[in-house]
């Protein structure tokens, strides 16, 4: 079986795209830049250049694959709309892998999309997952709540530095889940029957608020947090006005996100029959707790290897330090 992954440099499909290695699939990875994709050569997936935004660029790379999955998205620094990205780019790569004759089509969602439609990124992936279940590829939609490794620079780095930790309104409870655990899902879809034609949600083992995340941060650096509030009023202030611009579209579309974030409604879902269906063990899923425990407790030995390097060089540098000659008149 051939897999084309999308989005393979990103957070999650660079673990999907290691899973699949790992698990002995011939691999393509449809990328724009070989150079920035050079790890994923190295890992032994084939590079293919492309972009879901060119449906030109689509068939060549489509030629011979057995199954697609994709993790793109946009990105904040993308020049790009996430209509661009999000909407016309998964419609072209939807119609190209269906006159490629794509067997299995596995796409990423999002949790809730469908109570959020005044939020632009949730009613395309909501649009997204009609389109696909219409389209008559055999797929798979797994919708997630929200990564663990985004957790590190919104709260882990900012902690350790002393910087303000932002959080917004009544923050809502998120089961984050680690994406290599994802991957595993992901992969696993592929040789499960029952998962055609289905969408699961596919989330951590428990929602996490901000407050909870930032004590627990505290409690494993042993540092204090200085947290910033910011009122879900101003932001959406800034969203309207930035909207008057051009350049300001893309930026006002991701704040429009933290309605979701904001809302107080929890993202979860109960995983136990999706754990039996895709035939993996639950109790071998990364926890919230030990994901940052594994965190802090590297940076933190790297911190006092740091330091004991930096207070061995000053003593090295001390003792060669030559004594003055004092002149005796």
């Amino acid at each position: 079986m051939t897999l084309l992954i999308v989005g393979a440099t990103g957070t999650l499909g660079r673990q999907v795209a290691r899973r699949a290695i790992d698990e002995g699939y011939k691999v393509r990875c449809l990328v724009r830049s070989a150079k920035k994709a050079a790890f994923l050569k190295e890992w032994g997936a084939e590079l293919v250049r492309g972009d879901i935004c060119d449906p030109q660029s689509l068939t060549g790379a489509l030629e011979g694959v057995t199954a697609v999955i994709d993790a793109a998205t946009s990105r904040p620094t993308d020049s790009l709309t996430i209509k661009q990205v999000d909407w016309d780019g998964q419609v072209a790569l939807i119609q190209a892998a269906k006159a490629a004759g794509v067997e299995r089509f596995i796409f990423f969602s999002i949790l809730d999309a469908e109570k959020y439609p005044q939020v632009p990124l949730m009613e395309i992936k909501r649009c997204t997952e009609l389109f696909l279940a219409e389209s008559g590829l055999n797929y798979t939609i797994l919708r997630l709540a929200g990564f663990m490794q985004g957790l590190i620079g919104q709260y882990g780095i900012p902690i350790l530095e002393g910087q303000p930790v932002w959080v917004t309104g009544n923050s809502s409870p998120i089961a984050y889940m680690d994406t290599q655990d994802i991957a595993k899902f992901a992969i696993r879809a592929l040789s499960v029957p029952e998962t055609e034609k289905q969408a699961f949600p596919v989330v951590g083992t428990r929602a996490w608020s901000a407050e909870e995340i930032i004590s627990l941060c505290e409690r494993l650096s042993g540092k204090e947090a200085r947290v910033t509030r910011m009122p879900i009023n101003l932001l959406r202030t800034v969203r309207r006005i930035i909207r008057f611009f051009q350049w300001g579209w893309n930026v006002a579309d991701r704040l429009e996100f933290t309605e979701v974030l904001a809302s107080g409604k929890p993202l979860n879902a109960p995983m136990d029959e999706v754990y039996k269906v895709f035939g993996l063990d639950q109790q071998q899923t990364t926890t919230l707790e030990s994901y940052l425990q594994e965190y802090f407790s590297r940076i933190m030995k790297k911190l006092k290897e740091l330091d004991y390097e930096k207070n061995k060089s000053k003593k090295e540098k001390s003792k060669k330090t030559p004594f003055k000659k004092v002149n005796s008149q």
